[in-house]
Formats: C-alpha cells, sequence, structure tokens
C-alpha cells in the first residue's frame, strides 16, 4: 500500500515538472508573441517564478519517492539479490539526478539574471537570460522524455 501511494506521488511530481515544461515550451511561449517585449518577459518572470516553485517541490518528491521505492525494492531481494534493480531504473534515476542537476543551475544562474533584469527594465538583458533558459529547459524535457521512453520500453520487455 505504501508502495503504491509513493509510486504515485513520484509519477504525479514527474507529470507536474514534463506537463510544465511542455506547456510553457510549446503553448505559452508561442503565445506570447502578441505581447510587446516588456509585458512578455515580465509575465514569463512571474510564470516561471511560480513553475520552479511547483519544480522544486516535485523535483523532491520525485527524488525522495523513488529513492525510497528503489531501497526497498533492493531490501526485499535479499542479500543475494543486493544490487538487482532493473537496467531502466537505473537510467531513470541517472537521468533523473542530471534533470535535478540542471534544474538547479536554471533556478539559481540564468533565473536570477532574469529577475535582475526584469527589475531594471534591462530588456535585452532580460530577453538573453530567458533565452539561456528556454535551452536548458528544452533539455530538461528531453532528459524527461528519454526517462519515460527507457522506463515503458522496460516495462513491456
Amino acid at each position: 500500500m505504501l508502495y503504491a501511494a509513493l509510486k504515485i506521488l513520484h509519477l504525479l511530481a514527474a507529470i507536474v515538472w514534463l506537463g510544465g515544461m511542455a506547456f510553457v515550451l510549446f503553448f505559452l511561449r508561442p503565445a506570447l508573441g502578441v505581447l510587446e517585449p516588456p509585458q512578455r518577459l515580465r509575465l514569463m518572470h512571474a510564470v516561471l517564478r511560480r513553475f520552479f516553485a511547483a519544480v522544486a517541490l516535485a523535483a523532491a518528491i520525485a527524488l525522495l519517492t523513488g529513492a525510497w521505492m528503489m531501497h526497498r525494492v533492493v531490501g526485499l531481494a535479499g542479500p543475494a539479490g543486493h544490487g538487482a534493480l532493473p537496467l531502466e531504473w537505473l537510467v531513470m534515476a541517472g537521468l533523473g539526478l542530471g534533470m535535478v542537476l540542471v534544474f538547479l543551475y536554471v533556478r539559481l544562474r540564468p533565473y536570477p539574471r532574469l529577475a535582475r533584469a526584469v527589475a531594471q527594465a534591462a530588456w535585452p538583458q532580460a530577453a538573453q537570460a530567458l533565452a539561456d533558459i528556454r535551452r536548458w529547459v528544452l533539455l530538461n524535457l528531453f532528459l524527461g522524455a528519454v526517462i519515460v521512453a527507457v522506463t515503458l520500453a522496460g516495462a513491456v520487455l
């Protein structure tokens, strides 16, 4: 029962994170073309502030639930099965940690530059910071898609 609840939390965290990235990149960002650059950059800053708070929580939940589930499976395997995790779980864990590192970089480097530039109405610098964020978020969305593909492929093999 606990395992199932943690797995649901893990999946919901991934859905929030991946779905949010897809929404921002493929729907919100293109639609903002109807706004002038200052409005567009202010709005993206406000959206990202809220989204990054949600991602921080989702990443923490995904890390904690994933680590607990992996530990539980290894523990149930006993001494003879120690380290017997499916390959797709190891890929998920490695790429998931990579996604967390990319998120931390974005949150601690280009996002504060965006916030400063918006506060100072330095629109070219804000646009550059937002472009940097977009590239890193695109990388994270790709990593997340690879995780989903590897996990699902492993589940059916």
